[in-house]
């Protein structure tokens, strides 16, 4: 655990990851042990069609913790348990699941534990 104060700038992360297609990117941020990253999908991102190319999994292996700033996005389970997303939700979705953009608007998100290895080649 560091024991440092720090701070970064949103206009500055570590590391950009962009989808396929250039139909989004996820800044990442690292501070302390945290990785954590804010998201920008556009209107007709899918996990499996944007990120399963990179990632190279059938459903993204990740569990997203954080909050939902603008736009919407629908997750779907393996299970075929769905749920939809939208502006100030604060969200948990769990590992084995695909998602997409929902609407003519991109989605923005902060996720605060799915980023360390997410949408990064495997």
């Amino acid at each position: 655990m560091s024991t440092t104060l720090e701070k970064k700038s949103l206009d500055e992360p570590d590391e950009v990851r962009l989808f396929k297609e250039e139909k989004g990117r996820v800044a990442v941020f690292t501070l302390g042990n945290h990785t954590m990253g804010r998201g920008e999908f556009e209107p007709g991102w899918r996990w499996s069609l944007h990120v399963k190319p990179i990632a190279g999994t059938d459903s993204c292996q990740a569990a997203h913790t954080g909050l939902i700033l603008e736009g919407r996005m629908v997750v779907k389970m393996n299970d075929g348990a769905e749920m939809e997303y939208g502006p100030g939700d604060v969200f948990y979705m769990p590992p084995g699941h695909d998602a997409w953009v929902v609407g003519n608007q991109r989605c923005v998100l902060f996720d605060v534990t799915g980023v360390a290895k997410y949408a990064k080649p495997q």
